[in-house]
């Protein structure tokens, strides 16, 4: 049963030596050669790699979904957002006039507005624990209450996609309101610390890119051993053969909703990550485009190998990076026409161009329907 192979064995031990690998040369081209020199790396290149990590970690999520649930999940973004705001929240507490305990009364933004409270659903977020439980709990939540009642209720194919999409569409618009108490369309920006140590100096930029990087693994690992245990092949096998798998006693609402929490937190994760290398986080992050383009990012990759889906937000978010400093403009033609290009040519995507290997990850529906409904 090749799905049930050690985790050690060939991706991923190859994902995680490249990935170490990398990390190490970017911190080392920015320690070791000096401004100035053809190798170094500016600390904001390195920024700019934690974000791209960042991005890689929330399509590993999606592929996890996509690839081995079979849910197109058009609204990603959304947990990704809700992570991110979570930690923007806790941000955001570490500014602004202090009160009798040392802790900020008001962030900037409700000073502005004419706040006299803070809102009861802020409270805790002055305490680092607190608030990378909630970067956890408040996309779990969210996925949760979402997928019971969607899973319950066997929405599938594309109903299912069109309700992610509008999830993460109303979200948009109501944390557009300045009423929500989330900073309005101007969302969170102006951070100052985090955990302490200033967002503004080197050492913690390097610190964030380092644990991204980490995330990433971490993240990769996890779902790695969730799709090569027995869940992983009752979760193909849904994908694959739903009807079937049901009729022989599965309960597959049960295995899509807890995949589907496991890949929330994921997101969220990667958007609490993002924030403070970012320096900003706003309404647009739960934009539908943007959950689009991460499904396109798993596309690209390869579905349904997870390290595709890595290889594909790297690609994708690089070229927008380039191309959006020539003609940014003409972006979303040029996304639309690599939608097309992938349709058409790369259905596998890049992942499929390598050789033919019986991997963990590879997708043999037939096989994994037999096994997992044994």
């Amino acid at each position: 049963m090749w799905l049930t192979r050690p985790l050690t064995e060939g991706s991923t031990r190859l994902f995680l030596g490249l990935l170490a690998a990398a990390m190490t040369a970017v911190v080392l081209m920015h320690l070791v050669f000096p401004e100035g020199h053809a190798l170094h790396m500016s600390i904001y290149t390195v920024t700019l790699m934690g974000k791209y990590l960042c991005y890689a970690l929330l399509a590993v999520a999606v592929d996890l979904v996509w690839g081995y649930l079979g849910i197109l999940s058009l609204g990603h973004g959304a947990f990704f957002a809700v992570g991110g705001y979570a930690m923007g929240m806790y941000l955001m507490r570490q500014i602004g006039t202090r009160g009798e305990y040392g802790h900020p009364v008001l962030p900037d933004f409700m000073v502005f507005l004419n706040w006299d409270q803070l809102p009861w659903y802020w409270h805790g977020f002055d305490m680092a624990w607190f608030a990378f439980l909630m970067v956890l709990l408040a996309p779990a939540a969210l996925a949760f209450v979402f997928g019971y009642l969607a899973f319950r209720s066997r929405v599938t194919g594309v109903y299912l996609s069109i309700m992610t999409q509008a999830l993460t569409f109303a979200l948009m618009l109501a944390f557009y309101r300045n009423e929500m108490g989330f900073g309005g369309n101007n969302g969170f920006t102006d951070f100052k610390d985090l955990l302490g140590f200033s967002l503004s100096t080197d050492g913690t930029r390097l610190g964030l890119f380092i644990a991204t990087g980490v995330a990433l693994a971490i993240g990769y690992v996890l779902c790695r051993a969730i799709v090569t245990s027995k869940l992983g092949r009752v979760s193909v096998a849904c994908r694959d053969a739903e009807a079937r798998t049901r009729f022989l006693g599965y309960r597959v609402e049960r295995v899509q909703l807890f995949i589907f929490v496991v890949s929330a937190m994921l997101a969220g994760v990667a958007g609490a990550l993002y924030v403070p290398q970012a320096g900003i986080i706003n309404p647009n992050q739960f934009s539908p485009i943007f959950s689009i383009e991460i499904v396109l990012w798993v596309a690209l990759g390869g579905r349904a190998t997870l390290y595709g889906a890595v290889i594909g937000a790297l690609v994708v978010n690089y070229a927008k990076s380039v191309f959006t400093g020539i003609i940014p403009e003409a972006w979303l033609f040029a996304l639309g026409g690599l939608f097309v290009f992938v349709t058409v040519f790369l259905p596998k995507g890049i992942a499929g161009l390598l050789p033919k290997k019986k991997r963990p990850d590879d997708d043999d529906s037939d096989t994994t329907a037999q096994e997992a409904t044994a």
